[in-house]
């Protein structure tokens, strides 16, 4: 008879209370009663897919090119996917481990306690809400390039496709962003009908956006000239870009600024573990979900990089450059081609849709995860009575993230979407190490391999990355962690679910009940 302890008022109110594994593992077990189980391994794969492959892919190869590494910047991509693998691998352990929704936020609290527990949470809204909302702003200005140049069509009028906060070189002021807030919008409502209906539009959006990304390799492939690979590496040299910033170019440094700049067009495969809780048989189908998807991305990613780079000089990327450099490099190098340069642009709107489709079903998770524990509002975790989705999560999300897509310009938040996303990257990879530690005997799917080496690899590279992202972003981000702490010892601390349970006893070591899909 396993040994038991009454959560006393002292025990109950500690910062880092943590979440005992066998509740995780029974709200996992439960049927009925909570998310809908529709998603199998190959629909992760096309979610994290979805939401990996979008406008980086086009406008971060080019601009690492021109700024940083030249013809190696497949190199630099390698590097970005070491890194992203390191925290895969992790992300697969405890996805496979304690497969309920939350991602990073669920981690964290069965390991490390509430109070990092809502750090994550909150810093995720970074990652989630104010990525899909950044990407939003960009996809409405994509539809104006395929209105124009796609469609042949009159554009859409300045004011109604910018912030108030902006004005155009003709002196019109924007007044409201409406594209942004309308595939908010579309996509929210899409999540609320359902997750089976939202994957499998996203799927259709993936099988489009890879065709393309593989029409691109296949016939750039005839048109690489050799010598726009020569020298692969370049010497390392300084480059100073037309708004007179300096940057490596070239060497070791140019290499590793160029892996900082692709990083972000990674970001995303970390979403998969969100669905966990929506998965069928969460315990095979996460790992093979997260690492499949990355593995698939990193591989198209080298070979278009590699096809870029030799279709066009690295001077060409500098002086056509901006976010139309594959479309121009396509137009003047790739003749007979006009038609795949249009393509690209439907690929990246198209690519746009399913990044923010994706945020949006991780941050509504999230919420629900928050919400069960008390961290959030009871009503973010109530779930529609005939679609079993967490339809007043996904409107709140809707209302926050469409009026800052409406009303605040692109630029704003910069980079905070990346810190949020290393920062996540961290704990997770001390999560694998803190969870080997406590509970040992947990079932594991999928293990994480050289145990703690690949974890603390795994930190090092991320923290490395953050580094390189400035003191201004750090700024932003201890900000927006002050705001969050307000609300916790406001709001989160007093109604937190555990930390109210002093009459309920938990078994420290109980059996682990059998989880969906086991016999």
């Amino acid at each position: 008879m396993g040994l038991y302890f009454n959560l006393n008022k002292n025990y109950n109110m500690s910062l880092f209370i943590k979440k005992p594994m066998h509740l995780l593992l029974e709200e996992a077990g439960e049927s009925g009663k909570g998310l809908k189980r529709t998603l199998s391994a190959g629909a992760l794969v096309a979610l994290g897919i979805g939401a990996i492959i979008g406008a980086g892919l086009f406008v971060r190869t080019a601009a690492a090119a021109a700024q940083n590494a030249g013809p190696s910047v497949t190199l630099g991509f390698i590097i970005a996917a070491i890194g992203c693998a390191l925290a895969g691998l992790c992300y697969a352990e405890l996805s496979s481990s304690i497969p309920i929704s939350g991602s990073a936020y669920t981690y964290t609290y069965a390991t490390m306690g509430e109070f990092m527990a809502w750090i994550i949470g909150w810093d995720l809204v970074l990652e989630y809400a104010v990525g899909a909302a950044t990407v939003g702003i960009a996809w409405s200005e994509y539809l104006n390039k395929l209105l124009v140049e796609v469609l042949g069509m009159s554009p859409i009028p300045y004011e109604w496709i910018h912030s108030p906060f902006q004005v155009s070189p003709e002196g019109v002021h924007g007044i409201i962003n409406i594209p942004a807030l309308v595939i908010v919008s579309l996509l929210s409502l899409l999540l609320i009908k359902g997750t089976s209906e939202s994957a499998f539009v996203n799927g259709l959006i993936v099988i489009t956006k890879v065709s393309i990304v593989i029409l691109i390799i296949i016939l750039g492939w005839g048109f690489v000239n050799a010598q726009n690979h020569v020298p692969y590496i370049p010497p390392a040299t300084k480059y100073i870009d037309h708004a007179g910033v300096s940057h490596s170019y070239g060497g070791i440094m140019g290499i590793l600024g160029a892996a900082g700049t692709v990083f972000f067009a990674f970001i995303g495969f970390d979403a998969v573990s969100t669905a966990a809780q929506e998965t069928k048989n969460p315990k095979t189908a996460m790992p093979i979900g997260i690492l499949g998807s990355l593995a698939v991305c990193t591989v198209l990613y080298i070979l278009f990089a590699h096809v870029l780079t030799g279709i066009a000089p690295v001077e060409f990327f500098r002086t056509k450059g901006g976010e139309a450099s594959v479309v121009a490099a396509i137009t003047e190098y790739m003749h007979g081609y006009g038609w795949l340069a249009k393509l690209v642009t439907v690929a990246i709107l198209a690519g746009f849709s399913s990044v923010i489709l994706v945020m949006l079903l991780g941050q509504s998770r999230v919420f629900y995860s928050m919400s069960k524990d008390g961290l959030l509002p009871k009503m973010f975790s109530e779930l529609h009575s005939k679609f079993k989705t967490p339809y007043k999560a996904n409107l709140f999300i809707l209302i926050i993230v469409g009026l800052f897509a409406a009303f605040i310009p692109g630029d704003i938040v910069g980079d905070m979407t990346s810190i949020g996303t290393l920062f996540a990257f961290m704990l997770v990879c001390v999560a694998v190490i803190i969870l080997r530690k406590t509970n040992p005997e947990l079932p594991r799917q999928f293990k994480t391999p050289l145990v703690p080496l690949v974890p603390i690899l795994g930190f090092i590279v991320c923290g490395a990355m953050i580094f390189g992202l400035g003191w201004l972003n750090w700024a932003r981000l201890l900000g927006w962690l002050a705001l969050g702490f307000i609300i916790y010892f406001g709001y989160s601390r007093k109604n937190s679910v555990l930390a109210n349970t002093g009459k309920t006893v938990f078994p420290v070591d109980p059996p682990a009940p059998k989880m969906p899909g086991e016999e």
